[in-house]
């Protein structure tokens, strides 16, 4: 069998959540029988040291157990690329593409998909807006309450539900915090859905109902806060629509191995969120809850998931 290394951590705000992910991958795999070895990129200088005790490892198939940061914005993987490593997942374009919410918003209208009306802000640009009138033409075009959130993260880090006018500056002097820009996006209400495509074809649609409040952070990693189902209970038409829109964006975005794309249902139409290329891989995560739902167990889909990074590459080589 292969060896392989499971990267986990890392420095991103999403770090905890990743060592947990990683974990998970290591012991699944394990009970494939893989040799498996688990390296943290935070407790490396750089990219060179990274790559170098990969090597050391006499690393085969790396599998990315990163979230969010360089780990998922397509630095690391163009780097695995350039040293030749066979990775888990998708390649460097697809991932800074992804990575980044408000191009993939642009996308997926281009290719007719609903996505919430947004505002991409560069920088503190609100630092300008003295007087709280100022903030009444964002209100007035997203409407209240709306969403604001970090442009390239994940895990709910940095996201704020926006009631009052008021809060406007401190959520996206929040958001900055974890990114560059902040987007702001119109809050829609309804349903929250998610589909994990694998391998180009798009699993069970999962639903989330948090139990009080809305799918943040604390809903989204702490147990008993959030009820899961899977297969999500929607009309068979609607989760077809879901599907359809899911395996289009894997097409879109040039995706590989495995993704999850988020959405929202309001009652008459889904909504597109985000594409997660390296979605978590919790006792608590969507994607391993979708593969539940067709009979991969969580050790059964890690398999396959360094299998479709073996075919894809030995594909890439073949050409």
């Amino acid at each position: 069998m292969e060896r392989i290394t499971v990267l986990k951590g890392g420095d991103s705000p999403e770090r905890e959540v990743s060592l947990v992910s990683g974990a998970a991958i290591a012991q699944g795999l394990r009970e494939k029988g893989y040799e498996v070895a688990e390296l943290d990129p935070a407790d490396l200088a750089d990219l060179n040291q990274l790559l170098a005790r990969l090597r050391e490892l006499k690393t085969e198939i790396v599998f990315l157990g990163l979230h969010g940061g360089s780990g998922e914005n397509g630095q690391l993987q163009a780097a695995l690329d350039l040293a030749g490593f066979c990775y888990t997942g998708s390649g460097f374009q697809a991932c800074a593409l992804a990575m980044d919410k408000y191009v993939a918003k642009l996308l997926a209208r281009e290719e007719g998909i609903p996505s919430a009306e947004s505002i991409l802000l560069r920088g503190d640009q609100l630092s300008d807006y003295e007087d709280p009138r100022d903030l009444q033409g964002i209100v007035d075009q997203l409407g209240l309450p709306l969403i604001v959130k970090p442009n390239d993260a994940g895990s709910s880090v940095g996201i704020s539900k926006v009631e009052e006018p008021s809060q406007l500056r401190e959520a996206v002097q929040h958001a900055l915090k974890y990114s560059a820009s902040a987007l702001l996006e119109r809050f829609i209400p309804g349903r929250e859905l998610t589909a994990t495509v694998l391998d180009g074809q798009a699993l069970p649609l999962v639903e989330i109902r948090p139990l009080s409040g809305w799918y943040d952070y604390a809903n989204k990693y702490n147990a008993g806060r959030s009820e899961y189902l899977a297969p999500a209970p929607v009309d068979e038409a609607l989760s077809q629509l879901i599907q359809m829109y899911a395996e289009r964006l894997w097409q879109v975005f040039g995706l590989r191995g495995y993704a999850r794309i988020d959405f929202r249902y309001d009652g008459e139409k889904p909504y597109f969120l985000e594409v997660n290329t390296l979605p978590g891989m919790t006792t608590l995560s969507l994607t391993p809850m979708a593969a539940k739902a067709v009979g991969i167990s969580f050790a059964d889909l890690v398999d396959r998931i360094v299998r479709l990074a073996v075919n894809d590459k030995t594909h890439k080589e073949e050409r």
